[in-house]
């Protein structure tokens, strides 16, 4: 569908590590001016409500990087983490009343916070589609006339992601997953405000909703993941069905691709991978792909690491100032990668694009539901000893499971979020949905 301007909509994030960002990044064709505003970071955004962006942001990044201080690292990072924990979901209840961490958010808007930002918007008055749920509130408390929607970018998700009085709430959700539906029913969330939408992925690693770009990239995929066909001799008819014939030869070396977060945490564990698979690089077994994201130091450590190691070729490092330039090189990478290895945060959905994931230590409450989502799937592996990586990841490689786990990825997750956002968002006001 192509959007003329009056069509298009105001696509509405924050840059507050990459989770929010990344989940933005593939509407931004739907965006007016192809434009994704930041709710803390926008031209003119007043110097108070600035501050308030901030103090989150650092607080948030500073006890991810001291997370990994010994003993007092991870009590600390346990103490913060209470406040954004999601409650069991068994028995279900009434999970609607507001907690402390919302309440404090809503205080805020009393005091302005929130207001220059939502009176711009009004200025030329189109839907909102933002993946971050304070921007949400923030319009609806001062009273958008348009259209209020929230892409969820989380397998499941803490009390805070709905309105203070949800029940009352004009604000809908794209859901990633059918566990975000019910949640958001628990916490009061009406259901006709609700839409299982899938996460959605970047199209440049989709094609079109015949899915032929992902479809090519599993097809070469698959060839470097089953090297003794033990999944195709047992799965040939699956593979048939759903990706079609495959290659005589896959377009890349059989590529691992480590990712570490946006506060650059774990990056000590791409050392550990890259010291490990020295001599499976240098013999050229494998490729491996570092992926460093904005963060320079993040970089300069990754450089530093290869030069000790003597690594001339085989290694890659993804770097970019800019966040958008970023996202391009990483979903262009992807493509010819086999394997994702990180940490369960928004990338845990990028499993859709049928990539294993081996899964590094969670940061945070979201990110233990958003593992749990990738085991019961059958798509992620919990990484094991980072020191002996060429050891068990060939072992699993040659028994075919990583092939397995790229097929459950690709047939289990939904795949064409970006799609069905669109088609919602795109109805008129008032349309039935």
């Amino acid at each position: 569908m192509n959007h003329s301007d009056k069509q298009k909509v105001w696509v509405v994030s924050v840059d507050m590590g990459y989770g929010h960002q990344r989940t933005a990044y593939p509407l931004k064709h739907l965006a007016f001016e192809n434009e994704i505003i930041n709710a803390n970071n926008y031209q003119g955004i007043p110097k108070k409500d600035r501050n308030i962006w901030q103090s989150t942001r650092k607080l948030y990044e500073t006890i991810s990087r001291f997370k990994r201080v010994p003993l007092i690292g991870e009590f600390s990072f346990s103490v913060f983490d209470r406040f954004q924990r999601i409650l069991t979901f068994y028995p279900k209840r009434d999970l609607s009343k507001p907690n402390f961490s919302l309440k404090k958010i809503y205080s805020l808007f009393k005091g302005g916070w929130g207001k220059h930002l939502i009176e711009k918007l009004k200025e030329k008055p189109r839907p909102i589609i933002s993946t971050f749920f304070t921007p949400t509130f923030m319009a609806e408390f001062f009273n958008y006339p348009s259209d209020i929607y929230c892409v969820v970018c989380d397998a499941d998700i803490a009390r805070p992601w709905a309105a203070l009085k949800p029940k009352s709430s004009r604000i809908k959700y794209f859901a990633p997953t059918k566990r975000v539906v019910e949640r958001l029913k628990l916490y009061g969330a009406k259901p006709e405000n609700i839409f299982f939408t899938g996460y959605p992925l970047p199209l440049e690693n989709i094609g079109t909703k015949d899915l032929e770009i992902l479809k090519h990239d599993l097809a070469c995929r698959l060839l470097n993941l089953d090297p003794k066909k033990r999944y195709f001799h047992q799965y040939q008819i699956l593979i048939d069905k759903y990706v079609g014939d495959l290659p005589e030869k896959s377009d890349h070396i059989f590529t691992v691709m480590f990712a570490v977060g946006g506060a650059g945490a774990q990056r000590e564990v791409g050392y550990k991978i890259l010291k490990s698979l020295k001599n499976e690089i240098q013999n050229e077994q494998l490729k491996l792909i570092l992926v460093a994201g904005t963060r320079e130091r993040v970089k300069n450590y990754f450089l530093n690491c290869i030069e000790n190691l003597g690594l001339k070729t085989g290694v890659e490092i993804i770097f970019n100032n800019s966040i958008q330039g970023y996202f391009n090189d990483f979903n262009s990478a992807l493509r010819k990668s086999d394997i994702l290895w990180t940490k369960p945060s928004e990338l845990s959905f990028y499993t859709g694009l049928g990539l294993p994931i081996i899964i590094a230590p969670s940061i945070g409450s979201q990110e233990h539901y958003n593992r749990e989502w990738l085991l019961k799937l059958g798509s992620g592996i919990v990484q094991q000893d980072p020191d002996y990586t060429n050891e068990w990841l060939f072992d699993l490689l040659e028994s075919g499971w990583f092939a397995e786990a790229a097929m459950e990825g690709f047939i289990e997750a939904e795949k064409r979020g970006v799609f069905n956002i669109e088609e919602i968002a795109s109805q008129p006001p008032g349309f039935p949905l």
